[in-house]
Order: C-alpha cells, then structure tokens, then sequence
C-alpha cells in the first residue's frame, strides 16, 4: 500500500470559539491553504460549503497554486438560523428541503472542483429534552431526506459523520451503528459513513471495530483523527490519549485497502497551530508506519487459535516497544 496520505478540515486554520472564549484570527480560505501546506505531510483539504470555498474556478486555481489535493467536502446543514434546532429531521418540509438543496449544492460543487465525495455531520438534528421530538417522524424524515440527497448525482458519494452529542444533548445519528442503520433505510449503496476517532469514542465504541463495522456491513468508510478523554470531543492530537487505539485503526485500515485520507478533525485552540499539526501528522505517521510493520499474518493468526497471551505479548513487545 502507498503511504499515508493525511488532510485537515481547514476551519481549524482559522478563528473558533466555544461557549467560554475565541481562539487564534480570522484567516481567509486561501490564507488556509496556504497554512496546510506548509504542515508536514499534510496535502488534503476538507472545506466546509458553502462557508470556506469561493467559485469552483477560483477554488480550484487555489488548490493548484498550494499544490493540495481535496480529501473531501465537507457540507454544513447547522449553521443557519432555521437549522440551529435541526435540519434533516424537522417536522416542517421547507426546511428539510431547503436542507437537502444544500447538500444537492455540495455534490454539484464537489464535482466542478473534483473532490472524491461529501461528507456531512448533522449535528443540530436530535434532541435535548425526553418528549421534545417525534422519534418515529425523525426517523423517517432523515431516511427520506438523506435519501434524496444520497440519489442525487451518485457518482459523488454521500457520507455520513455520526456523533453522540453536540450541538444536541443527544444527536439523531449517534454511533457507527445507527449510520448504517440509517444507510440500510436509505438503501442507496454510493453512500458510506465517516468515521471519526473522537466521536467513535465518545460514543464508548473502539474505532478499529467500528471501521471493521462499517466495511462488513457493504459500505464505504472515510477516517478522522483526532483524540478525546470519551466524555467530550475535544479534538486533541491524534495518540495524545489512546494510542494503542490509534495503531489498531491503522492495522485494520490497511487490512481494508484504506485509500483515502486520513483527514484531522483536531482543534489547537490555545497551541500554536503550526506545531500542534506538525505533532499530530507526526504521531500518524509513526502509528501507520508502526501497523504497517507488523506480521499481520502471525496477529491473525494468534486471533483464531485465540492466543490471547500471544497477542499482549506482541503488543507489548511491537507496540509498546517494552
């Protein structure tokens, strides 16, 4: 397999903020493309429509100027005032619809700039008191609004990102299984889920399985890294908290064929930015070229005889290196 190709959803380059305080300035788009390439390792960019990108033929004369490449497009369907209390899911259809036009938008600029696929994280659809939504309506509005976006221009993939919580106590799509449960509905198989280190986490699922998960059940998988504690998504470096996790997504990312990028979902806040993305490309190189060293075939093998102690003793002596 090639080696690790890494990208980043570039509105980490610029100004966040949380309830609390603001981090880093405002920068321009190109401003941040400029910044990724000067990250070690780093030549993917997820932008987030219709917020980061200009005219697809100013976009792409960015990406050639900075010598990037897209790893995906990522599509925001929270950020509108109507879709703050949710998008996909809302018992009102002009909303859902003018939702579903949004990601219709997303594929049609993902085409004229020749990005891969899509990528969505509807996080505003859930809810955050018990009787505050219909679940048996929500359910069916995010299969038939997901539905239609999925249909439409297929050769771009739809993926979908699923998280336990935030913006909503409780979001409408929260673990890799409920993705694919929703996908399966859908039944539109040019479609996958974006699986997310941090929120598989936080979810309490063990991200090399969910990937595994994802692959088994007949879809598609797209990779973000980052790391958490698991009782929020803090977006640290990637390893900064579960490293033996980080490595064993490696290891079945390879015994998948994983091609895409390895895209970081990761927020410096109060870190200098250019370093805290040079420690996380750092920490996933070093990880994948660490699964990728291992006899897969021996690991394999030791799991169908179930040579448990053989297996702690390979991931002390290989792993851990003790």
């Amino acid at each position: 397999m090639a080696e690790i190709k890494q990208g980043i959803i570039i509105g980490f380059l610029g100004k966040t903020q949380d309830r609390f305080s603001e981090y880093q300035r405002p920068v321009s788009t190109e401003e941040k493309l400029d910044f990724v390439s000067k990250i070690d390792g780093f030549t993917g960019v997820e932008m987030v429509f219709p917020y980061e990108n200009g005219e697809p033929e100013e976009t792409r004369a960015w990406m050639s100027k900075y010598r990037l490449e897209f790893a995906a497009i990522n599509v925001n369907v929270k950020k509108e005032a109507e879709w703050v209390p949710g998008a996909l899911s809302r018992p009102d259809q002009g909303i859902r619809d003018r939702a579903v036009v949004m990601i219709k938008k997303a594929k049609d600029f993902a085409k004229a700039v020749g990005a891969p696929h899509v990528t969505c994280c509807p996080l505003s659809d859930g809810y955050d008191v018990l009787f505050q939504i219909n679940y048996k309506t929500a359910w069916r509005y995010m299969v038939e609004t997901i539905g239609e976006a999925a249909d439409y221009l297929p050769e771009i993939p739809l993926f979908i990102e699923p998280k336990y919580s935030e913006t909503r106590v409780h979001c409408q799509i929260d673990s890799t299984a409920k993705g694919l449960l929703l996908l399966k509905d859908v039944q539109c198989k040019n479609t996958g889920i974006t699986m997310d280190m941090g929120h598989s986490l936080q979810s309490q699922e063990n991200p090399a399985q969910a990937l595994s998960l994802i692959y088994e059940s007949g879809y598609d998988a797209y990779i973000h890294t980052n790391d958490n504690d698991t009782k929020a998504d803090w977006d640290l470096v990637g390893a900064s908290r579960h490293f033996l996790h980080y490595v064993e997504l490696m290891f079945w990312a390879l015994e998948y064929g994983y091609n895409k990028y390895f895209t970081t979902d990761a927020s410096p806040r109060i870190f200098d930015v250019l370093e805290f993305f040079n420690r996380h490309s750092e920490i996933t190189r070093g990880a994948y070229k660490l699964a990728k060293s291992l006899d897969r075939q021996q690991i394999q093998e030791m799991m169908r005889v179930e040579d448990y102690n053989g297996l702690m003793k390979m991931v002390n002596k290989d792993i851990y290196r003790i």
